[in-house]
């Protein structure tokens, strides 16, 4: 079985290195970006499932990061984090493609819970990638028989 492996992106150093040796003290793999621009370096270099995404960075912004993630990376899922919760934010950033958001200070359970939810829909999305393929490649077999009956 696959095994979850997420992105942590924020401009607060302290977020980053705090949450990620929680989430790596129970077995998962995370790793941090302090800016959009570094999170989308290290997405062309690793394998990622799930990205916690703060909206108000400095350079590229949440919001921008989340649309070139959804546009080169449909599969990974994102949770927006914001300190400055507004509704416009939220809607925007789940119009965006993200599958939640989490308000600044996240516990650790809320984190927890938020990557599992996440993660359990990519599996769920690449098994059914899978099946469509298989059962595409099945129908390619059918339709590719030699007839032996010569006719």
């Amino acid at each position: 079985m696959e095994k979850m492996k997420i992105l942590l992106v924020d401009d607060e150093e302290r977020l980053l290195s705090t949450t990620r040796k929680l989430f790596e003290k129970i077995g998962i793999e995370a790793l941090t970006a302090s800016s959009g621009r570094e999170a989308l370096s290290i997405l062309k270099e690793r394998e990622v499932n799930v990205v916690f995404l703060d909206i108000k960075m400095p350079g590229m912004d949440g919001m921008e990061t989340l649309q070139h993630i959804k546009k080169d990376y449909p599969l990974i899922e994102v949770v927006i984090l914001t300190g400055h919760a507004t509704m416009e934010t939220a809607v925007e950033g789940l119009k965006l493609g993200a599958l939640d958001y989490l308000i600044k200070p996240v516990s650790m359970k809320n984190f927890l819970q938020k990557a599992e939810e996440a993660f359990e829909k990519v599996v769920r999305q690449k098994q059914k990638i899978h099946s469509a393929r298989m059962a595409e490649a099945a129908e390619g077999t059918e339709g590719t028989a030699i007839d032996t009956q010569g006719g």
